[in-house]
Parts: C-alpha cells; structure tokens; sequence
C-alpha cells in the first residue's frame, strides 16, 4: 500500500503515468471503446466508471498548462453542440482536481479515433455511459 494514491489505480497504471512525459497523452475511454486496436499501452480498470478513474488519475497527473486543449472529448455523432452528463461531469472533475483547470474541447469521433491512435496509452474503464472518453495532456510538475 502507498498513501496518497487513489487505491484504484493499478499498479500497471501507475507504471504509465510515470513513464509519460510532458505533452503525453492518455486516453481514458468507456467500455465499448475500442481500446486494445487503437492503443500502443493499455490499461484494463474493468468495472470502474472513468470518471472515477479520471479523477484518481488528475489527483496525481498533472494537467497541460501550456496548450488550448489539455482535455478533449468525442462530439456526440449528429449533434456535435450536444453535452453528455458524463461530460458535464467530467467537467466538473477538471475544474475540481486538475492542477491546471481547462475547459474541456471536443473532437469529431474519427478525429478523436485518430489522436487516441497517437496517445502513449488508453485507459479502458467499465464506464457505460455513451460518450464516456477523454483524452488528457501531461503536464510539468513546477518546482517548489
């Protein structure tokens, strides 16, 4: 057991996080995304809902402060204007735990197909909330 690290993080997990550097990304998807073909590293947190696994991971990753989108989710296919709950709460996990708070951008599905393909990992979570996915930028820790 280690203190101060959000229990449900993996121990694989953990490896990822350390190993990312800054300008990093990390997917942290739903359960029906398609994790293992679009992912070079995956994380399975069967039965965890992402937006408990992205607040684990901002409590101890830190955000993008040099770049408009640190956090990025997919459009709602034919409604691209349209705010899932899960976003609106991932929202409000940003603004709550993010060292670096950001208003979260969105990306067309395939656009955001195509960056999850370049990101260092993914993250693939129980959620089964449509549209549960988002992408997150490492940041710099600052020195103190």
């Amino acid at each position: 057991m280690l203190r101060n690290i959000p229990a449900i993080l993996s121990p694989d997990l953990l490896m990822i996080l350390r190993a990312m550097g800054h300008g990093d990304e990390i997917v942290i998807a739903d359960a029906n995304f398609p994790a293992t073909s679009m992912g070079q590293r995956v994380a399975r947190l069967d039965g965890i809902p992402a937006t408990e696994v992205l607040e684990a991971v901002l409590r101890i990753m830190p955000l993008d402060a040099f770049v408009e989108d640190p956090a990025l989710t997919m459009q709602v296919v034919g409604d691209p204007s349209a705010v899932p709950d899960i976003v609106a709460r991932f929202q409000e996990i940003v603004n709550s735990e993010a060292d670096n708070p950001a208003e979260i951008q969105t990306l067309e599905r395939f656009a955001f197909y195509e960056r999850a393909k370049g990101a260092y990992a993914v993250v693939q979570t129980g959620e089964t909330r449509l549209y549960g996915n988002i992408i997150l930028k490492k940041g710099v820790i600052k020195p103190a």
